[in-house]
């Protein structure tokens, strides 16, 4: 051995098992807000191909979860407030079209429900390792069930993107720990009800209120985080 970390890769096809494992490490904040990722870096730490690891990088960009001008290394973006506002006022552009349009036949989508156990689940457990990490992926499955279950793949197309970003706010800031996990699990329990009863409005007044408080989570985490090297600052001139 010559002392390099490797990264294993899954029994899945050998993209698809990159990407997942690169994805995972930026949402959890493996690989930092900043953080330069490029082809070789790739190939090295998972002993792939360079076209194999330029076509993962490829994919996280085109989800939001990389960022690059033109003839610059991929790094991994932190959003400022602005950008979340954006965020979700498209997210819930595409979210409130989905559950109306689910609520107007009052189909439940049986992976949603699957995803709310398993977010009931990670609620529920010990605060141990990984539990976080799997509250988080049942909540952006919940979601992608709901916009998937409308059958339009334009609209799934457009949600996918949005959701890398998403996925990338909730790991850097966290805002899930700044609230009980079962708030989280009990907002989704509405918003099923509603559609379940066969109530478009009603359906999307819950979501709408399920994003807002995402949204607020976002921007007051985000807002502490900007506060405390000021703070820290504040503090250090005061003793001396």
């Amino acid at each position: 051995m010559d002392g390099k970390t490797s990264f294993p890769l899954g029994p899945s096809s050998l993209t698809e098992a990159l990407y997942a494992s690169v994805r995972k490490r930026i949402v959890n904040g493996e690989i930092a807000p900043g953080e330069k990722l490029t082809e070789i870096r790739i190939a090295n730490e998972y002993s792939v191909a360079r076209p194999t690891a330029k076509a993962c990088l490829e994919r996280l960009t085109a989800l939001g979860l990389l960022r690059r001008t033109t003839h610059k290394t991929a790094i991994v973006p932190k959003l400022d407030e602005d950008e979340i506002r954006d965020l979700f006022f498209s997210r819930a552009t595409v979210e409130r079209a989905a559950v109306a349009a689910l609520a107007g036949t009052a189909t439940l989508p049986p992976e949603a429900v699957r995803a709310q156990a398993a977010m009931k689940a990670a609620a529920g457990a010990p605060a141990i390792h990984g539990a976080f990490a799997n509250q988080v992926e049942a909540d952006i499955a919940f979601h992608s069930a709901l916009v998937a279950a409308v059958g339009s793949r334009r609209l799934s197309r457009m949600h996918e993107v949005i959701l890398g970003e998403v996925h990338l706010t909730m790991g850097q800031f966290q805002a899930h720990r700044t609230t009980h996990p079962m708030n989280v699990s009990n907002e989704h329990d509405e918003i099923l009800e509603a559609i379940g009863d066969g109530d478009p409005e009603r359906a999307q007044q819950c979501l709408a209120h399920h994003l807002d408080q995402a949204q607020g989570r976002l921007l007051g985490q985000l807002r502490r985080e900007r506060s405390e090297p000021q703070s820290q600052s504040e503090s250090e001139e005061a003793r001396t």
